[in-house]
């Protein structure tokens, strides 16, 4: 064997790439794909590599039981679904999983006002992306009310087109 090193004859023999991910080569974004849409061909590799059960599988395979819980209507539906996702994840073996199941654990009061109320701030952060990115395109502003004029014209969708022109 070439990987056992010269007396040393209890040595287990080390592979040259250790790392999980050579096992899956060329298969990332067909883990962070939505499943629906996924083609035949992608559904195909993908029953191949689910069942050598990688870590990766197992990740994946909890990330998308969570995507169930944006399907409840009910708050206690959905913390009986949460605690039972949670212990889950919690004991996956994980790390990244585990740090994810505990930030999720301590959002859970918001998570669950979600299920009652079905209002996120999405429309609030893309305004907020149009701003930075506006900040960031002009490389800085002489001052603060150039800035603020700046936002008013690319983010208060005004109609600038002269009153008797069609649009």
């Amino acid at each position: 064997m070439p990987y056992l090193p010269a007396g040393a004859p209890d040595a287990s023999p080390i592979p040259p790439y250790p790392h999980e991910s050579l096992k899956t080569p060329k298969t990332r974004y067909l883990w962070l794909k939505n499943p629906l849409n996924w083609t035949d061909r992608q559904r195909e590799r993908f029953q191949t590599l689910k069942v050598d059960a990688l870590k990766v599988g197992r990740a994946w395979a909890i990330k998308e039981a969570f995507s169930d819980f944006w399907d409840y209507r009910y708050t206690g539906s959905a913390q009986k679904f949460f605690d039972r996702w949670y212990f889950w994840a919690t004991h996956s073996r994980l790390p990244p999983i585990i740090a994810a199941a505990k930030t999720l654990k301590r959002h859970l009061p918001g998570l669950l006002a979600y299920t009652k109320h079905r209002i996120t701030n999405a429309a609030a952060e893309g305004m907020n992306a149009q701003i930075q990115l506006l900040k960031a395109n002009a490389r800085g502003y002489r001052n603060f009310t150039q800035y603020r004029i700046a936002i008013l014209f690319h983010c208060g969708k005004l109609d600038l087109y002269p009153a008797g022109r069609p649009s």
